[in-house]
């Protein structure tokens, strides 16, 4: 707590905090959610000078952009009965991603094993049960669109840049929804690669 005190460290580093886990709590930077991209400075390139359309922040409300991924072994998904709430971890092998995910449930398919979450981090997961699928196919993305270079196009292959992405390495997939609201363009983008 001193070295919390005095900026040196967040409470997100110590293994026996348990935060507010409360849809109120989870809108603000706890520390164990990626924080929010500053909109004001929205690049143009990604880390390696690609040329970015479009960054994708959470939809209101929400704590990332909504990723969909499909596990290897989708019967993985009902002999474990992964649901909303559960944790799950993995690498997006099928895209190329190098980095290891750490992924909160929304919504599971018994069927076809496709799995809708929120990128929440590996803080998040400390003390909680977690079900590790190690690899996945990153099926796509959905969120607000700000644009950068380009608005999105629908049925178009464009380069975006997740929000909350630790590589800051733009992805490109094919945008196969743009709907128009009040909080800027909701879109989902599919066929994702690195």
């Amino acid at each position: 707590m001193e070295e919390v005190s005095a900026g040196g460290s967040r409470l997100a580093d110590c293994p026996f905090y348990k935060p507010d886990t409360s849809s109120e709590n989870l809108q603000q930077n706890t520390g164990c959610h990626p924080p929010a991209r500053d909109l004001d400075q929205i690049p143009d390139l990604d880390i390696i000078g690609n040329p970015l359309d479009f960054i994708l922040i959470p939809l209101p409300g929400e704590i990332s952009a909504r990723k969909f991924l499909l596990p290897f072994r989708p019967d993985m998904v009902e002999k474990w009965e992964i649901g909303p709430g559960d944790i799950i971890t993995g690498r997006p092998t099928g895209a190329g991603c190098p980095v290891q995910h750490v992924v909160q449930v929304i919504t599971a398919s018994k069927v076809s094993g496709l799995i809708m979450g929120h990128v929440v981090g590996p803080a998040y997961s400390r003390g909680r049960e977690v079900k590790d699928l190690e690899a996945y196919h990153m099926i796509g993305f959905e969120g607000i669109a700000i644009p950068s270079r380009n608005e999105p196009v629908f049925g178009k292959r464009m380069r975006f840049l997740p929000g909350f992405c630790m590589m800051n390495l733009g992805h490109t997939g094919v945008v196969n929804m743009i709907m128009g609201t009040k909080n800027g363009l909701h879109v989902r983008v599919e066929d994702i690669r690195i």
